[in-house]
């Protein structure tokens, strides 16, 4: 087997060749918990929760590894590529990368993941498939984990089809219920409508480049040498190929990142467990596509003209992103359910990622990535606590006043909340006001800045409407059971992402904005000055501004709302019933999708079905009647002409043969009797002839 090892000029503490561990081994532990008894529960949590525990520390390790600075504006990066079979006289070869994305992105999942492992410990622990549920966990983290070291958009794509698996099984994981069945088909369906678009990206990289390895030493279909080829070569429409090839690979990030139109089985997934949808949205599953899309960004950014202007498929994700992001805060505001609203605030702010690649770059886009990771899995998480404590209740109205029940829970669910919103000095604050800087200084238009402020606005507004409903005011459920504090395997990992939720932004403040020198490779030095410069002293304190904005809008219209003891109207819904019923029924766009493309593919359906069995059928049955005619025409001109004529033939021959033998037997005066009887005869023939 060939391999190939390529670094940076900075000393080498990891090797890249054993990047592999680090999926592997929740993988083992899926394997394992596959196959034990359904009763040993508690092993199967210990090989999960023990797998993601090693694979943190050897992500740790790649990470400090990756700290490694080399020469100024050189990114740190290794690969590990080899050989995965023959064909012919060439071979495909598959590969792992370590680089600042990777390394970040193993760090966040693992370290997450551990903790969303933990949490499930005690939120599932009633549950009669514990064991297939940490089944499932383990096989899910180790298909992202073997998404993000993957040096080959081909061993990527094979991992991110595992990761689509496992999301079906994790959604449907109660199956029992229709809801939870229908929501797992609709994600893992929607996604391959994506995954279609990827398909082609990847196969048309590959008929023009010769390679799906990223890095190969000068060689790879992400380096200058095919990135010069894929421009140089027009598609359609006067597009280059490179960015014809961005664009449908970026089909595949819209499907797994719920931007719109393919953002329908996102809100769905919520039927699978709350640690599921931790899982889903926050570390792993939706961040795929912006990961995705950050990994061939050299792809999304190749042009041949003004290096000044944004590239056409730059725009196409800046715009959907836009698009996305409002169109999902604004449906956010109408939902009543506690987990639903999550969901399209994770659609919302995948949107606002999608905006920060598109303006800003890599370092943009992945900074909010690890920012909203963190802070969204406390949301996720605390959901969960709430459900737990308030005995499976999801509707938001019937909660209330849950602060004195549950003080850990509100307290972390309140960081969580903050840093959402873009409260100043949480995580969400220091990553949202980079993408607002960055689109307000794009050169493609202002037309993101001005949509991404307005979903910034809306955020604000809808999470101060749920915590208002959830942990203020007088408490509305059920009398009889009151609310409780969730166990410490539920509100310690609650504790630690609050923290991290506070002070992980501050790794790129304008003032020290760590993260992106270090993803791009440039030193940054502290400069408190630059904190307070015109242009990012402005920014901040009109994200500010929008943040504290909602929040006393939303606090404005919904505190009495919250303390009344019960509640049968939204404020906003007395304000306007009719935009409010298109914002809770999600502005209608599954129903849309039902009476257009689903009807579409029904009708198709039942005309092929009515082709197969009426048209094709019938011509089968005419076929297979005549042919059945046919044979019996046939076997009864064999069995009556052909088998009769021969048989009478055969039964003369063997008659006479058999006449004929009976004159040679072996007989003397036989013999003689004949040669007298001829003689007679010949003598008889003589006289007769004379006369």
């Amino acid at each position: 087997m060939w391999t190939s090892w390529t670094h940076s000029k900075a000393d080498m503490s990891f090797n890249p060749q054993y990047l592999f561990l680090i999926p592997l081994l929740p993988l083992v532990a899926a394997g394992v918990s596959a196959l034990i008894g359904r009763h040993q529960r508690k092993l199967a949590a210990t090989l999960a929760i023990g797998s993601m525990a090693l694979a943190f520390l050897i992500s740790c390790a790649a990470f400090a590894a990756s700290l490694n600075a080399p020469a100024q504006g050189e990114v740190f990066r290794q690969v590990f590529n080899f050989n995965w079979f023959q064909l012919g006289e060439g071979s495909l070869r598959l590969g792992f990368i370590l680089d600042p994305l990777t390394a970040v992105m193993l760090v966040m999942v693992t370290f997450v993941g551990l903790l969303i492992f933990i949490y499930s410990a005690g939120y599932m622990a009633h549950d009669e498939n514990f064991k297939q549920f940490f089944c499932f966990l383990s096989l899910f983290a180790a298909a992202m984990l073997g998404l993000l070291i993957s040096n080959s958009l081909l061993l990527l794509f094979i991992c991110w089809e595992l990761v689509g698996l496992a999301s079906y099984l994790l959604i449907g994981f109660w199956f029992q219920k229709p809801s939870a069945a229908a929501a797992a088909k609709k994600a893992f369906i929607t996604t391959r409508i994506g995954d279609i678009g990827l398909f082609l990206g990847m196969l048309w990289l590959y008929g023009k480049t010769g390679t799906l390895l990223f890095y190969d030493g000068g060689n790879g279909c992400l380096e200058s040498s095919a990135l010069t080829q894929l421009v140089a070569q027009t598609a359609f429409a006067g597009m280059a190929l490179s960015t014809v090839i961005a664009l449908l690979i970026f089909c595949g990030a819209v499907g797994k990142s719920g931007q719109v139109p393919l953002h329908v089985w996102l809100p769905d997934a919520m039927e699978g467990p709350t640690p599921v949808s931790a899982l889903i949205h926050a570390a792993t599953m939706v961040a795929a596509g912006v990961f995705l899309m950050a990994r061939v960004y050299p792809l999304v950014t190749a042009q041949a003209g003004d290096l000044s202007l944004p590239t056409t498929a730059a725009q196409v994700i800046t715009f959907v992103g836009a698009i996305t992001a409002v169109f999902a805060a604004l449906i956010a505001v109408g939902q009543n359910d506690l987990k639903r609203i999550l969901a399209y605030s994770t659609v919302s702010q995948l949107g606002f990622m999608m905006i920060g690649l598109g303006v800003g770059g890599v370092a943009v886009a992945m900074f909010h990535l690890i920012t909203h990771a963190f802070f969204k899995a406390l949301l996720f998480l605390g959901a969960g606590s709430v459900i737990h404590g308030c005995h499976e209740e999801q509707d938001i109205r019937k909660m209330g006043g849950l602060r004195k029940f549950m003080p850990v829970t509100f307290a972390t669910y309140a960081i969580g909340m903050l840093a959402l919103c873009g409260v100043p000095f949480f995580a969400g604050f220091w990553s949202k006001d980079e993408i607002l800087h960055a689109a307000h200084a794009w050169p493609g238009s202002h037309i993101p800045f001005y949509l991404a402020i307005i979903g910034a606005f809306l955020t604000a507004f809808y999470m101060t409407r749920q915590v208002c409903y959830v942990f203020f005011g007088m408490h509305r459920g059920d009398k009889h059971h009151a609310p409780h504090e969730s166990p410490r395997t539920m509100t310690v990992p609650l504790t630690i992402l609050a923290v991290f939720a506070v002070i992980l932004g501050f790794l790129g403040t304008p003032a020290w904005p760590w993260f992106s020198g270090w993803l791009t490779g440039h030193p940054v030095e502290f400069n408190f000055g630059k904190l307070l410069a015109g242009g990012a002293l402005g920014m901040m304190v009109l994200s500010a501004l929008i943040a504290c904005g909602g929040i006393g809008l939303g606090w404005w219209v919904y505190a009495k709302a919250a303390a009344k003891p019960s509640i049968e109207l939204d404020p906003l819904e007395k304000l306007s019933p009719v935009v409010f019923g298109w914002l809770r029924g999600r502005l209608f766009i599954d129903e849309l999708y039902a009476a257009t493309v689903i009807r579409l593919t029904t009708l198709l359906a039942v005309t092929s079905d009515w082709l197969d069995r009426v048209l094709w059928g019938g011509m089968v049955q005419l076929v297979g009647g005549c042919t059945n005619l046919f044979s019996r025409l046939n076997l009864t001109i064999d069995n009556t002409v052909v088998n009769g004529g021969f048989d009478q033939g055969c039964e003369g021959l063997r008659e006479s043969a058999g006449w004929l033998s009976r004159l040679r037997n072996g007989q003397l005066q036989n013999y003689l009797r004949t040669i007298g009887a001829a003689l007679f005869v010949l003598l008889l023939f003589l006289i007769w002839g004379r006369q």
